[in-house]
């Protein structure tokens, strides 16, 4: 990729309140971006396509390894799987939503949400907060040390057992690893994604196919298309989990969408990234960049636009309905098998478990790689992207902060990941993995109360080429609608009884 330029364009962009106008310079073409002649097919996919799969690398572990699998595995398809369809249409258009605004700003959500009255002072650190708070539980990491301790010792870890939690603490090591030794941060997430993802993706289908009978793959697709009250049994807690970590993690999914600024979107071209320590740039700007309106531009943010939506779309929605429908009927088929049902504490490995019995310890062995696989992929992107969000809002928020850093928001990036990775190694161990994700995700729906509604505010004030239609807000309500009110039934169980029994 060439080198990130700002135009010498004087003109600037008043949005919202509390932080500086935009810079104004022209958006520019993607060829220019990724250094190709022409955008072909090839190149989409070699240079273009990409941020999804960092998404998409998160979406395939706690809700379709888990709490899906555990949802269908307990009370069969119907019902459930048409929250998760519903949950994962509504959360791919979130995604373009929120990436929308990044595109036409080149600044990551966290700091747009600085914008929005009364000011950053409240919203960046209960952004950082929200994030943090949903995710620190660790049951993804935790879940991952599981599925690692049964490859490594041919056996489903004893209860309470101390082993997998080391695990997962080096898995955690590992992800500080890989992003020391990027040039590039989030490209070395994306080809990661594409290796783990691919081989994730293409091992369940082949499994699949093989130990699935047709009639149980039409139960799950028809589940999936079939509207149904949720089933008798399940509760608030379950229920919420399952859509809010269906595809990604409902309202908080725009924290992994500032990937598209480093990938160079539309104006993140002109803002920069977070390079890796073997980088050789540090450049990140502290105020975003917007395009003046005009037909040149225009034009350009229609291509920009329809690549989001392929990236999106094409890869990151089809990829999560895949993700959730194999696993899960794998869980039916596993169910069938053993006649027993997943657990809470069984789910990371049953699967593994009930097809070992039928097919062999070879079969076992495939399963759980494909398991932590599915696992790691979500550390990778949840511990970096907590990481991502603390440094984007502080570089961005504090010229006190920069000056000290003396303006490489590395040097704030990698400290934080070592003191985080240290937090989640306590909390890991106060409750069971799946416990933890099931709270998580709950907390990510809290998020769908408060930032569809500032993804409003900020998108009708981008220049008019970037501004969404007015279904596009319909949507966004329906959003707040859909998951808020698993959050509130989720409180409501939390504290007493819940507002609505199953």
């Amino acid at each position: 990729m060439t080198e990130v330029t700002q135009a010498p364009d004087v003109r600037t962009y008043p949005l919202g309140k509390s932080r500086p106008p935009l810079a104004v310079a022209d958006l520019p073409e993607p060829e220019e971006v990724f250094g190709v002649r022409r955008l072909g097919l090839p190149q989409l996919f070699k240079y273009a396509l990409g941020p999804s799969l960092i998404a998409l690398g998160i979406s395939i572990g706690s809700g379709e390894w888990l709490l899906g699998p555990q949802a269908v595995g307990q009370f069969g398809f119907v019902g459930v799987g048409w929250v998760i369809l519903i949950s994962a249409v509504l959360q791919t258009f979130y995604n373009v939503e929120s990436s929308r605004y990044v595109m036409a700003t080149g600044e990551a959500p966290v700091v747009g949400w600085g914008r929005v009255p009364p000011g950053y002072l409240l919203w960046v650190p209960v952004a950082v907060f929200l994030v943090i708070f949903a995710f620190i539980a660790g049951g993804w990491a935790a879940s991952a040390g599981q599925g690692l301790y049964a490859l490594v010792h041919g056996e489903v870890p004893p209860a309470g057992a101390e082993e997998p939690r080391l695990w997962a603490i080096a898995l955690l090591a590992l992800v500080f690893l890989m992003t020391a030794a990027a040039r590039r941060i989030s490209r070395t997430l994306e080809l990661a994604n594409w290796v783990m993802v691919g081989t994730i993706l293409l091992a369940l289908l082949v499994i699949t196919l093989l130990v699935v009978p047709g009639s149980l793959w039409w139960e799950g697709i028809r589940g999936f298309v079939t509207p149904a009250a949720p089933p008798e049994g399940i509760t608030a807690t379950q229920l919420g989990g399952l859509a809010g970590f269906t595809a990604l993690a409902s309202g908080l999914n725009w924290y992994v969408m500032g990937h598209y600024r480093d990938k160079g979107y539309g104006m993140g071209y002109r803002t920069g990234y977070i390079s890796g320590l073997r980088g050789d740039r540090r450049e990140l700007l502290a105020n975003g960049v917007t395009f003046p309106d005009d037909a040149a531009n225009a034009g350009r943010w229609k291509r920009w636009y329809r690549l989001l939506l392929t990236d999106m779309w094409g890869i990151f929605f089809v990829g999560a309905m895949l993700g959730m429908l194999l696993p899960t009927i794998l869980m039916a088929q596993a169910v069938e098998l053993s006649g027993e049902t997943p657990t809470t504490a069984t789910v990371p490995t049953f699967v593994a478990a009930a097809l070992e019995a039928e097919y062999g310890r070879g079969m076992f062995y495939l399963m759980l790689v494909v398991g932590v696989l599915i696992l790691f992929s979500t550390q990778l992107g949840i511990f970096e992207g907590m990481v991502r969000v603390t440094t984007d809002a502080a570089h961005a928020t504090s010229p006190r902060l920069r000056r000290l850093l003396e303006g490489d928001p590395r040097r704030f990036y990698y400290p934080f990941m070592l003191l985080l990775l240290g937090i989640i190694a306590v909390v890991l161990h106060l409750a069971l993995p799946v416990s933890l994700v099931q709270w998580s995700a709950n907390m990510s729906n809290l998020g769908a109360l408060i930032f569809p509604f500032m993804l409003i505010y900020l998108n009708r004030r981008l220049p008019r080429a970037a501004r969404p239609r007015w279904w596009h807000h319909v949507l966004l309500v329906i959003n707040v609608i859909f998951f808020g009110f698993f959050f509130v039934n989720f409180i409501a169980d939390f504290i007493g009884d819940p507002l609505v029994t199953f």
